[in-house]
């Protein structure tokens, strides 16, 4: 899940179907997938946000 997880930060373009087949083989389901991607991406999403912003920045 955190190789898949890094993937995603760094290029998202690159995930392929052989990244979810290998998450399914180790327990994930459909619904896990969806939720790890969404939650990574959400983060990421609002890490980028922030930093644009200056938040935390002194």
């Amino acid at each position: 899940m955190l190789d898949y997880v890094v993937q995603l930060t760094k290029d998202a373009t690159r995930i392929s179907r052989d990244d979810h087949v290998r998450l399914r083989a180790v327990g994930f389901d459909d619904k896990a997938i969806l939720q790890i991607t969404l939650i990574a991406s959400w983060f990421n999403y609002i890490n980028r946000v922030a930093d644009a912003l200056g938040v935390g920045r002194e």
